[in-house]
């Protein structure tokens, strides 16, 4: 009989590239990873790994197992949410990854619901870039993930996850200086943006060269609560999404842009682990957001 969890693993392993990013993604050992495959290898009879320099790569056979291997977790998932499915209370655990302006906006009052209305469920909640999330999501490490979408941008696809809207998000230029009536005035102001490689970044960066002239990004953080200080206190302006205030009203100054530009905030799971908990989640996210007016 072959063990689920070690053929997990090395479909873990064709994902990840190495056994040290397996095991830290797993919080194993390596030494524990390399036994578990090992012992997957005398449970098929044939080679599934040859080492390639200080990596190791996937033979045919172990690309035959991996191929398998997502149908048979499928199938396990969708009994598993079945047999959840049979149960009248809502319960276990959800792994929940979020961004940061979700995790500020809508995360605190969607506990608030989840105690009230669902007191049985556990919500763990992990802040995670949403494109890393996605991916996180398909290799199990989450139930669920809040992902954001900005505008001309498309977050990755995986065929094994479905994708739920949850909100549209407008975003606006936060600047203390009362002579900034458009993006354009900024021309000579200094910026905050998120770190370079960021859908975020790269969107900010397109919409202020639309509008004629390269941002003086001096401060660079993806801390987007360190974006408002620095707005607050004159030293910055940046582009803020309406989420980042979770319904309160902004400290900061905010000039409208052209276009009224909107990023998408969606949902994502896997379509085979879709239980009553993932259900329940889904319809608390929603609940927060029309309570902060965001939706």
């Amino acid at each position: 009989m072959i063990d689920l969890r070690r053929l997990a693993l090395l479909r873990e392993l064709h994902h990840r590239g190495t056994i040290a990013a397996v095991a830290a993604a797993l919080s194993y050992s390596s030494s524990s990873v390399s036994q578990q495959l090992s012992q997957l290898e005398r449970e098929v009879g044939v080679p599934l790994l040859v080492k390639s320099g200080r990596r190791v790569r996937l033979t045919p056979a172990a690309e035959l197992l991996v191929t398998h291997t997502g149908a048979v977790l499928e199938r396990m998932e969708e009994l598993e949410a079945a047999l959840a499915s049979a149960g009248e209370e809502v319960s276990g655990t959800v792994r929940l990854a979020v961004f940061q302006s979700a995790a500020l906006g809508v995360v605190p009052q969607a506990l608030t619901l989840f105690a009230e209305q669902y007191p049985a469920l556990r919500v763990e909640i992990t802040q995670r870039e949403p494109e890393s999330a996605l991916a996180a999501v398909w290799a199990r490490e989450f139930d669920l993930v809040i992902a954001e979408q900005y505008p001309g941008h498309a977050a990755p696809r995986l065929a094994e996850l479905d994708r739920e809207p949850l909100c549209g998000d407008e975003i606006r230029l936060g600047a203390r200086d009362a002579t900034i009536g458009s993006i354009a005035d900024a021309r000579h102001a200094a910026w905050v943006m998120e770190p370079r490689g960021t859908a975020s970044r790269h969107w900010a960066e397109q919409t202020c060269r639309v509008a004629g002239f390269e941002p003086d990004v001096r401060f660079e953080t993806a801390d987007l609560q360190a974006h408002i200080r620095l707005v607050e206190s004159g030293h910055a302006v940046a582009l803020l999404p309406d989420l980042v205030w979770g319904g309160a009203t902004p400290s900061v100054r905010l000039v409208d842009l052209a276009g009224a530009p909107r990023r998408e905030v969606f949902t994502s799971a896997r379509r085979a682990g879709a239980d009553p908990s993932i259900a329940a989640c889904r319809a608390v996210l929603a609940q927060a957001v029309e309570l902060l007016g965001l939706a």
